[in-house]
């Protein structure tokens, strides 16, 4: 079983995740820090259920609110790891 998870936040990000192959996707954070969590959170269970159908996803992405704020790494106070170059 193959499941997506970290950096989840709209039902796009789902929807993508589904159609690349994954069994399902695990999203906290992009629900629970959004604008709207229920509505949010809804919208991606109908994403992964839909994910090759455009229509219902660009329906069900309408009206979501802000999605989790971002955070940039120069900006966090604590780093437990360098990544990239």
């Amino acid at each position: 079983v193959n499941f997506a998870a970290g950096g989840l936040a709209t039902p796009a990000d789902a929807a993508l995740m589904m159609q690349l192959g994954c069994d399902g996707v695990f999203v906290g954070s992009g629900i629970f820090k959004s604008s709207d969590p229920a509505k949010r959170a809804k919208a991606i269970v109908e994403a992964t259920t839909h994910f090759n159908n455009p229509e219902i996803l660009a329906k069900i992405s309408e009206g979501l609110g802000e999605a989790m704020e971002s955070q940039e790494i120069h900006q966090l106070e604590t780093k437990y790891a360098q990544r990239g170059w």
